[in-house]
């Protein structure tokens, strides 16, 4: 049975300035908050952290079902994800209006400023995942990646009513959520995905220890960039996972959720979680090499070379019985 994953299905607008961003406001004058930047490159890619985890789980010979909602600009994206193995037919398409666009301007030390969009999302929600489940005839897993926050709860309840296994991955946009929202967003997940700064946000937000938080999951996933992840379960210690060295990084976009992808394809395959890491920072590495979050290729080979010269032949071992049916 295939993985649903929801979310945000976007276009993104990538600028390239040669410079770095200030670090204060002009000094005597605060209150202007007027920036002016001369970009070197503009680039338009397929992304949205739904659509990009989807893909990457196409990438590992999945069928991921994407749940979310696009514009009548979509054709062209649906296309493309559909060659990539992604089943889009439970999209919702808002004719008359854009897909959700992001426009992200980055400068020479990776500092980044983002403008989000939201274009069809703010006219039309995601199908309800009991139409899903009766049209795919089975879910494994659902993903919930970061989209509207209303949203969001909507999916882990439904999840929770339909006895649905559910993971989640929670993103800066939790700061508006209140804290019974937060609560009932992550409690019960199988997977909760965080960031470094995510994972204080979400303390903060919840108000509950590291501790009590562990207690309401199955386990905690942070990413730490460079470093790979750590791996966290109630009773036990936490377990780190290197990310695969001597890497070229052409863009970071779309690395967090290859990352994902392949934790996940290894997740609902049975095999351990440290294990799946391993997968999903491989799969990562492919991401950070290319540019855009949906560009990077599927090599096999390559992949399980990876694989071993970071984790040894066993794991290579492992992980090529998860690439059976990849493509």
């Amino acid at each position: 049975m295939p993985i649903a994953v929801t979310g945000v299905i976007a276009m993104d607008h990538l600028i390239t300035f040669p410079g770095r961003f200030p670090a204060r406001p002009v000094t005597g004058r605060p209150h202007l908050a007027t920036l002016t930047f001369l970009a070197e490159r503009l680039e338009t890619r397929r992304g949205g952290g739904a659509a990009n985890i989807a893909y990457g789980l196409g990438r590992l010979g999945h069928d991921p079902v994407l749940v979310g909602v696009a514009g009548s600009d979509f054709a062209d994206y649906q296309v493309w994800l559909k060659q990539h193995g992604v089943d889009t037919d439970s999209v919702r398409v808002v004719p008359g209006e854009p897909t959700a666009r992001q426009v992200c301007t980055t400068d020479i030390d990776g500092h980044r400023v983002s403008t989000f969009r939201p274009g069809a999302t703010r006219s039309a929600r995601a199908r309800p995942l009991r139409t899903v489940l009766e049209r795919t005839g089975g879910i494994d897993l659902v993903m919930i990646a970061p989209g509207d926050p209303a949203v969001m709860l909507r999916h882990t309840k439904e999840c929770r009513a339909l006895g649905l296994p559910f993971a989640v991955h929670i993103a800066r946009q939790i700061s508006g959520m209140s804290r019974t929202g937060v609560k009932s967003l992550v409690s019960g997940a199988r997977c909760l995905f965080t960031g470094e700064t995510e994972s204080e946000l979400l303390r903060d937000a919840t108000g509950w220890t590291a501790g009590q938080l562990l207690d309401r999951v199955g386990a905690w996933v942070t990413a730490l960039g460079p470093a790979g992840v750590r791996i966290e379960r109630a009773g036990r210690r936490p377990s780190p996972v290197p990310a695969i060295g001597s890497v070229t990084v052409t863009d970071p976009a779309g690395a967090g959720d290859a990352l994902r992808a392949g934790l996940l394809a290894g997740l609902v395959r049975g095999t351990p979680l440290e294990r799946a890491a391993q997968l999903g920072c491989a799969l990562a590495s492919f991401a950070l090499e290319s540019p855009g979050a949906q560009e990077y290729p599927m090599n096999v080979r390559v992949l399980l070379n990876r694989v071993r010269g970071a984790y040894g032949h066993t794991a290579a071992a492992s992980v090529r019985r998860l690439l059976t049916y990849a493509a």
